[in-house]
C-alpha cells in the first residue's frame, strides 16, 4: 500500500489553517500546520504531497527542489519549476482535485498517474492505487484494436470504464452502443445483435439494423456477457473471428467494423467448468482484462466519489446537500455491497429527505450508522452484533477444541495441548489472556494484508466495522 504523505501549511494563522484542514480532511488528505524554521529542520526527512505557502519563500523553493509548492491567493505569485498553482478562495472542489493531481504527478513522475489524462481523472474519480491502476490500463489499451473484458461486481461502474475507453480512443467520433446480454430474451438476442430482414419471422414487418451495424466505426459494449445463452455464444464467436455477419433471414454479408468491449460480474472461468460458457469465446474476449475494484476495497476514494455524485445530483435536483464529518466517517465504514450504484441511490434519497440541509449521523438510514452521536463506533444493527457474538463464541470453541485433560498420580488436573500449553498451578486471568491473543491475531492479520483493514477483517472472518472497533479499543493502527 502506498504511503499517504501529508500536506504542510507553512506559517499560517490558526483560523486559516482550520479552514484548509477542514477542506483537505473532507477529501481524505491529512493536513499539518508547520513553521518555516521547523520545516527547514526536516529538510532531509520531510516528504509531503504539497507544501502550501502563505508567504512566498525563495529559501524553501531552493531547499525543497523536489517538493510540490502551492501558494494562497494572498501570496505573491512566483515562477518556479516546482510551484504548481495558486489556491484561490473560496476553494472549488474541481480545481482543488486537479491541483492535487498535478502535485501527485510532480512527486511521482514515474508512476502511472503521470500519464493519465484529465478526462480519465474526471470520469473515474479517485486517488487510490486501485483506481489509478484502472486509469493506467484504460489509457494503455484505448488506441489498440484488442478486445477488452471488464470484470467487477455489480454497481462498480463497468460501463463507465467502457465509455472511457471509447472516449479516449481513435474511435471516439463513432457511436458507443451498449447492450445488456442478460436483459434480452434468448429468442430475440440474435435479432438485437445482428438485425433482421423484413419477413424473417412473425412480426418482422420491416428491415431492422442490429447493434453491430449501429456501432459501425465505433464501440459495441456487451454488458453481462456471462448471461448470454450458449447458442448465441457460438454465433458471436464466429463474428469475432471473421468480422462479418448476416442479418436474421438475410444472405448479404456485412462487415463488422466495431471495437468489442465486454463486461460481467460473473466468474467466467467457473462458468466454463460448469459448461455454461464457451472457453474459446472467453479467450477471444479476454485479450485485455480490466478489473474494476469494489467500493469497499477503496474506501479512501469515497469522499471524492460522494462529492462528484453530489455535484451531478444537485444540478439535476436544484438542491444542495452537505455532510458532517461524523456522517462521512460512518459512510466510509459501510461495506457497500451495491458499490457506487448503492452510494448514488443513497445520495438521491438523502437529497429528497434533507434538501438544502446538513446531513448528520442520525439523518442516515440505520444500516449506514456505524458511529454514534458521541463519535463512538457501533454496530449497524442489533442483529449483526448478535451474529458477531456468536461468531466469536464459535471461534473460541475452535481454539480450545484440541485441549485435553489428563490426571496424574496426585489426581491434580492439568490441561495440556492447545495454544495455552499448561495451565499454571497458581491459575491465570482468562480475560487478559484472551485479550492478548486477540490483539496478536489482529496484528498478524493486518501485517499479512499490508494494513488493508477490509482484507484483514476477511482473513479473521469478521465484519470490517467490528475490526475497526476492536482496533480503536486496543489502540491499534494500520
Amino acid at each position: 500500500m502506498q504511503q499517504r504523505f501529508p500536506i504542510y501549511v507553512v506559517d499560517s494563522d490558526q483560523a486559516q489553517y482550520n479552514e484548509l484542514s477542514a477542506v483537505f480532511n473532507f477529501i481524505g488528505e491529512t493536513c499539518e500546520r508547520i513553521g518555516k524554521n521547523e520545516l527547514l529542520d526536516k529538510v532531509d526527512q520531510a516528504r509531503a504531497l504539497a507544501i502550501i505557502l502563505c508567504e512566498v519563500s525563495t529559501e524553501l523553493f531552493q531547499q525543497f527542489p523536489r517538493s510540490a509548492f502551492l501558494t494562497l491567493s494572498g501570496a505573491i505569485d512566483v515562477h518556479h519549476e516546482n510551484h504548481i498553482a495558486v489556491l484561490t478562495k473560496p476553494i472549488k472542489y474541481a480545481i482543488l482535485m486537479q491541483v492535487l493531481y498535478y502535485c501527485q504527478s510532480f512527486n511521482f513522475p514515474k508512476e502511472k498517474t503521470f500519464k493519465t489524462n484529465k478526462y480519465l481523472v474526471n470520469a473515474l474519480v479517485g486517488r487510490g492505487e486501485r483506481i489509478r491502476d484502472v486509469r493506467y490500463l484504460i489509457e494503455q489499451v484505448a488506441d489498440s484494436k484488442a478486445n477488452v473484458l471488464i470484470l467487477g461486481e455489480s454497481g462498480t461502474g463497468k460501463e463507465v470504464a467502457a465509455r472511457a475507453i471509447h472516449n479516449i480512443s481513435k474511435r471516439k467520433k463513432g457511436p458507443f452502443v451498449p447492450i445488456n446480454c442478460g436483459a434480452i430474451p434468448a429468442e430475440l438476442i440474435e435479432s438485437e445483435l445482428f438485425g433482421h430482414e423484413k419477413g424473417a419471422f412473425t412480426g418482422a414487418f420491416t428491415m431492422r439494423k442490429g447493434r453491430f451495424e449501429l456501432a459501425y466505426g465505433g464501440t459495441l459494449f456487451l454488458d453481462e456477457i456471462g448471461d448470454m445463452p450458449m447458442p448465441m455464444q457460438v454465433k458471436l464467436l464466429r463474428v469475432l473471428q471473421e468480422r462479418t455477419f448476416e442479418r436474421v433471414g438475410g444472405t448479404k454479408t456485412i462487415q463488422a467494423d466495431v471495437r468489442i468491449i465486454a463486461a460481467t460480474h460473473r466468474n467466467l472461468e467457473l462458468l466454463i467448468e460448469e459448461g455454461k460458457f464457451r472457453e474459446d469465446l472467453y479467450y477471444r474476449l479476454n485479450v485485455f482484462p480490466i478489473e474494476k475494484p469494489a467500493l469497499r476495497d477503496r474506501s479512501e476514494d469515497l469522499p471524492l466519489l460522494l462529492q462528484e455524485l453530489l455535484v451531478r445530483l444537485q444540478i439535476d435536483n436544484k438542491v444542495e446537500l452537505r455532510f458532517t464529518q461524523r456522517a462521512l466517517e460512518s459512510l466510509m465504514l459501510h461495506n457497500w455491497p451495491g458499490n457506487v450504484r448503492e452510494l448514488s441511490n443513497l445520495l438521491e434519497r438523502l437529497l429528497i429527505l434533507n434538501a438544502n440541509k446538513i446531513v448528520d449521523i442520525n439523518d442516515l438510514p440505520i444500516k449506514y450508522r456505524y458511529i454514534d452521536a458521541q463519535g463512538e463506533y457501533i454496530e449497524s444493527t442489533e442483529y449483526s452484533a448478535e451474529q458477531e457474538a456468536l461468531a466469536e463464541r464459535d471461534a473460541l470453541c475452535d481454539i480450545f477444541s484440541d485441549v485435553s485433560t489428563v490426571v496424574d498420580d496426585s489426581d491434580t488436573h492439568k490441561i495440556t495441548g492447545g495454544f495455552l500449553e499448561n495451565l499454571p498451578e497458581a491459575g491465570m486471568n482468562l480475560k487478559d489472556k484472551l485479550i492478548a491473543f486477540e490483539i496478536e491475531m489482529i496484528r498478524q492479520a493486518l501485517d499479512c494484508q499490508n494494513g488493508v483493514v477490509s482484507h484483514a477483517a476477511e482473513l479473521l472472518s469478521m465484519r470490517r466495522t467490528t475490526l475497526v472497533e476492536k482496533m480503536k479499543k486496543y489502540s491499534l493502527s494500520k
